[in-house]
């Protein structure tokens, strides 16, 4: 007897410390997953316990903030689009075609869209017209691009096309002429925004008399023909006549 009440104060003081340190520490709750088939068959599910934070810092506070200035339901902000620059269109071959009067010697050509009997090239003869099928010829000279499709396409309206859609363009303007004291004087293809000192270049440039000071341009137009003299940097038009004349001294 003495010796059992001996050993009893002992376990009795550790019984006592273990109770003390259970009410001292407690276990976070932990959640039960419904007891189904599944289980039965592989255990009970168990959700895992929550991560604790204060929201004070640290890395989940980090994460949770970059989440939630993200698009929701991604772990990456959305794409802002590219602006779109749109260019805008070219003009013509010349830069004035527009308003450019045609002339005989001028290459054109005229589409019908839809027509491919009609849609070909047509060169402006010297009675200043072109001649089309079914609508014979149609004179062109004076007339813009555009007012020569126009032109075309209430001849075709008459009595051939319902509604033509007709586009007329510049293939290849007509010649100009130089002469006098250059070293290869005669007709020579215009070339889109030429001047007088580029015609001379194109013909081989001045003779050993050439008068360089100034050249003689005869120019053509709606109002009729004019004779200049210009200097060298004057631009010139398809049709135009630049006489370089012989020096004196």
């Amino acid at each position: 007897m003495p010796v059992a009440r001996a050993l009893r104060l002992p376990i009795t003081a550790v019984v006592a410390a273990l109770a003390l340190s259970g009410c001292m520490s407690t276990s976070g709750p932990v959640a039960v997953g419904p007891q189904g088939v599944d289980a039965v068959t592989y255990g009970p599910a168990y959700a895992p316990a929550p991560v604790a934070d204060a929201g004070g810092g640290g890395a989940i506070s980090a994460l949770r903030s970059a989440f939630a200035s993200a698009s929701p339901g991604y772990g990456y902000a959305a794409p802002v689009p590219a602006p779109v620059v749109y260019a805008a269109a070219p003009g013509g071959p010349a830069g004035y075609d527009n308003g450019y009067h045609l002339g005989p010697g001028d290459k054109l050509r005229v589409v019908v869209y839809g027509q491919e009997g009609l849609t070909n090239s047509y060169a402006i003869d010297a009675a200043g017209a072109i001649t089309m099928p079914l609508i014979g010829s149609v004179p062109a000279r004076g007339r813009t691009p555009a007012g020569l499709a126009g032109e075309i396409s209430a001849r075709l309206r008459n009595g051939f096309i319902r509604e033509p859609s007709v586009a007329v363009e510049i293939e290849s303007y007509r010649p100009f002429f130089i002469l006098g004291e250059v070293q290869a004087p005669g007709q020579y293809p215009y070339v889109p925004n030429m001047t007088v000192e580029s015609a001379v270049a194109i013909a081989g440039g001045f003779s050993p008399r050439a008068k360089r000071d100034g050249v003689t341009l005869t120019h053509t137009d709606a109002s009729g023909s004019g004779r200049f003299v210009v200097p060298l940097g004057t631009p010139m038009s398809p049709g135009d006549t630049v006489f370089v004349g012989e020096r004196w001294f």
